[in-house]
């Protein structure tokens, strides 16, 4: 939005002595000392953290307008100070009077020439930090910080994701999804689409609440996103964009609370899905996934209409069986998914980690007996029989009728009660090679043996008691190591490590056939 506060309330100088030493993205806050979420007060220079931090960034402008004596109000009321402050990290220009971004300047031009001047010292702290790092190479001490692959030593690449104030949900799933090769070499291979023209052409796009939904592409700022990820060239991308693109067209996700990593998946893969069929700027999204070769159209599972690298990958099909307990009618019907949720059984619910004494550890094949095992339906779920002409008791079961390329599974962990939403914090047992699926499809005799076996490729963790709080991170394997990503943080972690983790949502891969042999 155009904010008419900046004149008054941009007064520091874009070379300022008062900035802090080091990065603008590891300034830490003046009162709670966090690094996380830094802005800068472009009256004062004062550096404080984001709102959904400890707020230190907000009660400097609130502290700033306590009312001043009656020859000086009318006065403070002309020139608003301390309103608009810059974030250390993605460079976006807020004013809290407005209550939001700002994408105008002041006649100098002196906002742009902050956002310069921090952008110049980011890069200036990183290239020194790339030269310590150079250094540290040609130390014999530096086997310690290096990883052992094949005989040869190989520094972290990954770079991990800011997070924008409570996106971690976010932050977990763009991470495991750039992990799945086929899906995100697809997205980085389509050619990039121009959405900037005239004045603003070549310049960087600065979102904001205000601006209009027609000049915005969600599978552009995906791209883009798993474009910067695994280029070892910073330590940490600022998904704004794509953040303000998602508000733009998923109003579930406006604002900074925390939300489901799960429901936040299936809407971006959904919106994902619709988009590339539409195609954007008059190219079909979706003709360029007929040219490609890899994905087949026998591999292709439709939902909602024409296939996508959406449903190409994750598609598979369900069968829902239905039989009346009166007449033996028997109705079948098939339904395409993306994942598939699971509930953890019951008698498992009590089981909150793997060494726990008291009864067997539930799997991954407890839950998903759960999901295909014949289940008579309640009274609240009563059949319509066509035969019997009314509602009557029935079963139900499920198969699976196709698997996907990408298998993903949801392990509900949440679930309502009388007054709020619990989380199960039970530990499930799951494979990281050979989750063998073929005793769950329907007719498996006419699947091969290397079509059924899956190997993990991420899996999204949520730490924390209830579904609105608490903190996402992922683990995901990438040229056969297996990093731990938290947010901005990225590390090397091992395989007895994540088999710990409490698994929310898993992403198995199809084995090809060259694999081995070891089943769940």
């Amino acid at each position: 939005m155009e904010c008419p506060h900046l004149s008054f309330s941009v007064c520091i100088a874009p070379d300022s002595a008062k900035f802090p030493n080091g990065s603008p993205s590891s300034w830490c806050c003046s009162v709670c000392r966090s690094n996380k979420s830094p802005w800068v007060c472009l009256t004062c220079s004062s550096v404080h953290c984001g709102r959904y931090v400890n707020g230190h960034a907000k009660k400097h402008y609130e502290d700033a307008q306590v009312p001043l004596t009656n020859h000086k109000k009318s006065e403070k009321q002309d020139k608003p100070q301390h309103t608009v402050c810059m974030d250390c990290s993605s460079y976006s220009t807020y004013c809290y009077r407005c209550d939001d971004f700002v994408v105008n300047d002041t006649k100098l031009g002196l906002v742009q020439k902050v956002r310069e001047h921090l952008q110049n010292l980011e890069n200036s702290a990183f290239t020194a930090d790339r030269h310590r790092k150079r250094k540290l190479l040609e130390n014999s001490s530096l086997n310690s910080k290096l990883l052992k692959v094949n005989g040869s030593t190989a520094a972290i690449c990954a770079t991990g994701l800011r997070n924008l104030g409570n996106t971690c949900f976010m932050n977990a799933i763009l991470q495991s999804l750039s992990n799945i090769e086929q899906f995100c070499c697809y997205f980085k291979e389509l050619p990039a689409v121009e959405l900037r023209n005239g004045k603003t052409a070549g310049r960087r796009t600065y979102h904001t609440r205000s601006q209009g939904d027609n000049n915005v592409s969600l599978v552009e700022e995906f791209r883009k996103t798993l474009c910067a990820l695994w280029q070892g060239s910073q330590t940490a991308f600022s998904p704004e964009s794509l953040f303000y693109v998602v508000w733009k067209i998923m109003p579930n996700f406006r604002g900074y609370q925390q939300q489901d990593a799960h429901e936040f998946m299936r809407y971006l893969l959904d919106h994902l899905h619709l988009e590339l069929q539409g195609g954007f700027n008059g190219v079909s999204r979706s003709a360029i996934l007929q040219e490609n070769s890899a994905l087949s159209a026998s591999n292709k599972c439709c939902i909602n209409g024409a296939s996508t690298v959406v449903t190409a990958i994750f598609g598979g099909i369900l069968q829902n069986e239905v039989n009346c307990l009166i007449c033996g009618t028997e109705s079948r019907k098939f339904d395409p998914f993306l994942d598939l949720s699971l509930d953890i059984p019951s008698q498992f619910r009590n089981k909150r980690s793997k060494n726990q004494e008291n009864g067997p550890v539930c799997s991954l094949r407890d839950c998903l007996r759960s999901f295909t095992d014949l289940e008579e339906l309640d009274e609240t779920e009563l059949y319509m029989c066509h035969k019997c002409k009314k509602k009557q008791k029935s079963t139900k079961k499920f198969w699976i009728q196709k698997l996907p390329k990408v298998l993903c599974l949801h392990l509900k962990r949440f679930h309502w009660t009388a007054y709020l939403r619990n989380k199960v914090d039970t530990y499930v047992e799951f494979p990281l090679r050979g989750l063998d699926m073929k005793c769950y499809l329907l007719e498996p005799e006419n699947s091969g043996p290397e079509h059924c076996l899956y190997d993990l490729a991420a899996v999204v963790v949520h730490h924390g008691s209830g579904v609105g709080s608490g903190h996402y991170t992922a683990y995901a394997t990438h040229e056969g190591r297996w990093f731990h990503f938290n947010d901005s943080t990225v590390t090397l972690t091992d395989e007895d490590t994540v088999v710990k983790a409490k698994a929310y949502i898993l992403f198995y891969v199809e084995r090809q056939a060259k694999a081995g042999s070891d089943k769940l």
